[in-house]
């Protein structure tokens, strides 16, 4: 007879007064527990925590797939030049020539041939392959640094000087190459790739922070060329690290026979939002050289700083809430906050308080990355099967473009307002990028794309 009664056996007559244990709840008795102790056999072990099940970190989500954490290592080597080549040609230049005029019309130069070259090289990646493509292209690259480094050394006529930055026009879009990859990879998951831009987004503001400060330092610690010849060194090893991970690479999309590639430009939308990106880009520009003529001191540095950590904090926090539905709306939304946290630093500019110029900027930054990353997603929706490559660098190109106007108009309005009036530009700038993105904005909303239909890089 078992020491406890069961269903299968009838329970004993018991005698007054006598103490009966019945089973809980009038089902059978749990079995022991085993003598090592733990959960008792049959029963499913508790969830951890107070009976809620823990959620994960969508960015640590995000490198489960084989490859990406050394892609983005790679990368990541190549992308802090990119914040080190304008600062350092400028420095290596003034330096060696006594000539801040002859430095500017230089680097301004390279930035017009690269708003010229870049999108071909992008088209090159998308049909052939980011392997194949560029490593050459950073090979030429890197040579017309190195030619630049000699120019100014010896002594070179000035038009070397042109003709060697120029050169340097065929640095491949290596963020543009790291989004198209997680693109790749996510196709089918709207939620992993809006957390990919987000996170490419943040690790571009903190190249945009650390690559003028390394430059700055090796230049004058070293000589005036090091800036120039380790951000050539870098550049070359992460472009050779990046592509070396060919499991993650993005299939080509090669040219069919009889076939012309439509360019992103003739896409419907798509010349809407690369204005709504030169605009953006106006912002940033403008509000860069009015900051630098407001402080004009050494701590004019820190103080810009502080506009890219606050996007790169906002990318983080963007990254990780779940994006809705219509990114043309988001985009919309995200411009309207940009003006008015771009007010903040014109009215911080009337009291004369760097510590609250310093808050206002960032507070103004914190719009940055999610208006980025969401104008990065709508780009990845409208641009054509096998061309993510060439789509993104169009948007980088415009915002270059943008940025370049808006330093020149900003310098323009310091030299005939005042650095305090001229905080307005940015302003003006960013309510206009909203005005175009309301004018220009879809009919629909823009379905999520899950893959193209062509074998080439899918829309994210």
């Amino acid at each position: 007879m078992p020491p406890y009664p069961t269903k299968a056996a009838p329970v004993p007559a018991v005698a007054p007064g006598s103490l009966v244990l019945a089973p809980r709840y009038g089902g059978p008795d749990p079995a022991p527990r085993p003598p090592g102790g733990g959960p008792r056999p049959g029963r499913r072990p508790r969830p951890p925590g107070p009976g809620r099940r823990r959620v994960r970190n969508p960015y640590a989500r995000l490198f489960d797939r084989p490859g990406t954490r050394a892609f983005t290592a790679g990368n990541l080597v190549a992308r802090i030049p990119m914040g080190m080549f304008t600062v350092s040609a400028v420095i290596m230049i003034a330096e060696t020539r006594g000539s801040y005029a002859l430095a500017g019309a230089v680097t301004a130069t390279g930035l017009a041939a690269t708003a010229v070259v870049a999108p071909f090289t992008a088209r090159l990646v998308d049909r052939y392959g980011q392997a194949r493509v560029a490593v050459p292209a950073t090979l030429l690259a890197v040579l017309g640094s190195l030619a630049l480094l000699l120019c100014v050394r010896h002594q070179a006529p000035a038009w070397t000087l042109f003709a060697a930055y120029a050169a340097t026009a065929t640095t491949p879009n290596t963020g543009g190459m790291s989004r198209a990859r997680w693109a790749h990879l996510y196709r089918d998951d709207p939620e992993a790739a809006h957390t990919a831009n987000a996170f490419e987004q943040a690790v571009d503001e903190l190249c945009f922070v650390l690559g003028p400060v390394l430059a700055a330092f090796l230049c004058a610690a070293l000589f005036p060329e090091a800036g120039t010849l380790v951000g050539a060194v870098l550049l070359l090893t992460g472009v050779l690290l990046f592509t070396a991970q060919r499991a993650t690479e993005p299939p080509a999309a090669p040219r069919r026979a009889g076939h012309r590639a439509r360019s992103p430009l003739r896409t419907a939308g798509m010349p809407a939002l690369l204005v709504v990106f030169l605009a953006t880009g106006a912002v940033f520009g403008s509000l860069e050289i009015v900051t630098l003529a407001f402080v004009d001191g050494p701590v004019a540095g820190p103080v810009m700083a502080l506009q890219a950590f606050g996007s790169f904090l906002a990318g983080l926090a963007y990254g990780s809430a779940r994006p809705a539905a219509d990114p043309a709306r988001r985009l919309r939304v995200c411009l309207a906050a940009m003006t008015a946290l771009m007010a903040g630093p014109l009215l911080a500019s009337g009291t004369g308080s760097l510590p609250a110029l310093a808050g206002a900027l960032l507070l103004a930054g914190m719009a940055t990355a999610p208006t980025l990353v969401t104008g990065t997603t709508l780009v990845q929706r409208l641009t054509p099967a096998g061309q993510l490559n060439e789509g993104m660098t169009l948007a980088v190109t415009a915002l270059l473009g943008g940025v370049s106007a808006g330093a020149a108009a900003g310098g323009w309005l310091v030299e005939h307002a005042g650095p305090g009036t001229a905080y307005a530009l940015p302003v003006a700038a960013a309510a206009l990028a909203l005005c175009l993105a309301v004018a220009g904005r879809p009919r629909r909303p823009l379905p999520y794309a899950p893959a193209h239909a062509e074998g080439g890089t899918t829309a994210g």
